[in-house]
């Protein structure tokens, strides 16, 4: 399968966790009884003695995968976004104030469940995760960056880390060998002269369609990668932002607390005077049921028409 061609998280994620079965005799995967949608089913076809299938209990997932890596393994436990923080005190008290090394992988995150609606639509749980001391926080914008991700995590990296991905709604952004991860990196994808957006995950195939809707009107928007949230890389954030007077941030979850926030947060630090907009899921709205994941953005304004009409009525 040739990830740059498909535009699902999930088989991305499926291929990274085969290819790493085939490798890591350690590695053990467990599943919330969601395995044919997060498509761990997968995973369980070729190593079905490693494979573990917890039921509709996301705490005890939690508290699985924690013994398991107590016990010497490497666990990788999946379930969809909304779900999974049902055990965020489970994640609190065992796997992050432990250090433990344990991958939660949250798939249908975002507004990706579109027919599903706003019950498992999780706009919250980007925030919830970096608020934890020693987890990595990491959301891929493909699945080429997927496939990265999930093996750098899960073959590198030692201690807890969230892995947020969508469902089948990854524009395509990177072709094959042409993404490299870096815990705490970004990627410049765009140049632009007159602003500049941070997008993570889906959201970022939806800048690069926005900047190239206004450079139609003579508008030049540069577009970053932030497939690291925590750690963030502050310091190429600062390099950035500061060529611009204003900055923009988007993703499909609450401007508070996610992506957004990382970004202020580092520019009021800095002191720098850059303004920056946010731009997600605002105030007390909630998603909703669609037909289309683009329909979906569109109802909530944060298609790239949207956001294209957004980023100029600020810069004019």
């Amino acid at each position: 399968m040739r990830l740059s061609n498909t535009s699902s998280y999930r088989l991305a994620y499926a291929k990274a966790l085969v290819d790493l079965g085939e490798r890591l005799e350690d590695l053990v995967v467990l599943d919330a009884d969601t395995s044919k949608s997060t498509m761990t089913i997968r995973f369980s076809e070729k190593f079905g003695e490693r494979y573990f299938n917890v039921g509709i209990s996301e705490q005890d997932l939690i508290g699985i995968a924690a013994g398991l890596a107590v016990g010497g393994l490497r666990p990788v436990a999946s379930a969809f976004a909304a779900f999974m923080m049902r055990g965020w005190e489970q994640i609190r008290s065992t796997i992050d104030r432990d250090g433990l090394n344990v991958k939660l992988v949250a798939t249908h995150s975002g507004l990706s469940p579109h027919v599903d609606g706003s019950s498992h639509q999780s706009l919250e749980d980007v925030s919830l995760m970096r608020s934890l001391g020693r987890t990595s926080v990491f959301v891929p914008a493909d699945a080429v960056s997927t496939y990265e991700v999930v093996v750098w995590s899960v073959e590198k990296h030692r201690g807890p880390a969230y892995i947020r991905l969508g469902r089948d709604n990854a524009r395509p952004v990177y072709g094959e060998g042409e993404f490299e991860f870096r815990p705490g990196g970004l990627s410049i994808l765009r140049d632009g002269r007159d602003s500049v957006i941070f997008a993570m995950g889906p959201m970022v195939g939806v800048a690069l369609e926005a900047a190239k809707l206004l450079k139609e009107e003579s508008l030049d928007v540069g577009v970053v990668d932030v497939y690291s949230i925590k750690p963030l890389g502050r310091s190429e954030v600062l390099r950035i932002a500061s060529g611009y007077d204003i900055a923009f941030t988007l993703e499909d979850h609450r401007v508070v607390g996610g992506l957004g926030s990382s970004i202020a947060e580092v520019l009021a630090e800095s002191g720098g005077g850059v303004r920056l907009v946010r731009m997600g899921v605002d105030g007390g709205r909630y998603g909703s049921s669609a037909r289309s994941f683009e329909e979906l953005l569109a109802f909530m304004g944060l298609d790239p028409a949207s956001i294209a009409k957004r980023v100029r009525g600020v810069l004019s």
